[in-house]
């Protein structure tokens, strides 16, 4: 199944948000999938300020990271990335479980490089 991983690391450094998208796509490789690709969407404001692990947040770092799995994986990266300290927030989404669906799917994704 290929998913899209929509990430907010707190703002501090582009070196987390590196840490961070490798620490996923390792987990998403290690349990046999693909990580199709990564785009880094800058610092940018949050819609409304955040209450997460003890701190305030008004900026946060976006990643989008795509990636084929199964859901066990998916589950596992949503558990970490919940007990990361250094997260603002994520989401995932399924974008398709037939390869006619995920061929479909638009977009640029790009190679680790670009973070």
């Amino acid at each position: 199944m290929l998913y899209e991983l929509i990430a907010v690391v707190r703002g501090q450094s582009l070196q987390e948000v590196k840490d961070i998208a490798k620490s996923a796509g390792t987990l998403v490789l290690r349990n046999g999938g693909v990580v199709r690709g990564y785009t880094n969407w800058e610092r940018l404001l949050l819609p409304k300020k955040t209450h997460k692990h003890q701190s305030t947040h008004t900026h946060g770092q976006y990643f989008v990271m795509r990636f084929d799995a199964n859901s066990i994986t998916q589950n596992e990266i949503r558990r970490t990335l919940k007990m990361d300290p250094r997260m603002v927030g994520f989401s995932v989404v399924k974008l398709g479980t037939k390869l006619e669906e995920v061929a479909e799917v638009g977009g640029r994704t790009f190679s680790l490089k670009p973070l």
